[in-house]
């Protein structure tokens, strides 16, 4: 008994070690609420893994305020991403139940239940990897997200580092490159092929669309009537790329 007694306090303190371990790491998020990333965690992996294939990392990336992104894509995306975002607080309690039944149902991982706030905190600060210490900081920066951010000011972020595209990013970059226009004039089926590339965007094309990705469209479009984006403030929010 002593020696379980003795096993189970070891554990509990590495436990303790590792929780005040990883709080003690965590990024200050405090100074995006005025200054944009100059890159991303996710973005220096893209360069990284480009490099490894002897290629030049490609970057496309032009920030834009939150007013100078169309309404139809914010609409857009939050349906095909998160369209419970202005009401939870970082975690969709009831996205996560969906997502764990879709999933036992078929057997296998059919259906994530990432927020977009920690869709964004994995973007600027972390790996790719699956282990639960990456999972426990994800959560954690995504409180953090929500607890110093706006939310608006958590979505202008995401718009503006997302990928879509092989070293294409944001909402800019991505209109300009599909569709040769800004962000701001993109229209509902423009917008709704945009996200509905997000999930895949290096293997989806919104400009030359797949049948799947244009019924992925055809969903988004139906449904882009339930969730409608707060109107813009405006942002004296610079960074680089700007106009």
């Amino acid at each position: 008994m002593r020696k379980a007694g003795r096993i189970i306090a070891a554990v509990s303190g590495v436990l303790v070690a590792l929780l005040v371990y990883v709080y003690l790491t965590l990024p200050d998020v405090r100074p995006l609420r005025t200054t944009n990333p100059a890159v991303t965690a996710f973005m220096e992996l893209r360069a990284r893994e480009a490099r490894a294939r002897g290629r030049t990392p490609r970057h496309v990336q032009h920030w834009v305020s939150y007013a100078r992104i169309s309404p139809d894509l914010k609409r857009a995306v939050l349906v095909a991403e998160d369209s419970a975002f202005w009401q939870h607080e970082g975690i969709d309690i009831d996205q996560i139940r969906e997502s764990l039944e879709a999933n036992l149902e078929k057997g296998r991982r059919v259906r994530g239940a990432s927020t977009i706030t920690q869709q964004l905190a994995k973007n600027l600060y972390l790996s790719p990897s699956r282990n639960p210490v990456r999972k426990l900081r994800e959560l954690l920066i995504t409180r953090r997200l929500e607890a110093e951010l706006t939310k608006r000011r958590i979505l202008e972020l995401y718009l503006n580092v997302i990928e879509w595209g092989d070293g294409v990013y944001g909402a800019e970059a991505a209109a300009r490159v599909y569709f040769h226009k800004a962000a701001l004039e993109l229209g509902p089926e423009e917008a709704a092929l945009l996200a509905g590339a997000i999930r895949s965007p290096r293997r989806l094309n919104p400009a030359h669309p797949s049948p799947g990705l244009v019924r992925i469209q055809r969903l988004i479009l139906e449904r882009m009537g339930a969730v409608t984006p707060p109107p813009p403030e405006s942002s004296a929010v610079g960074g680089p790329g700007s106009p």
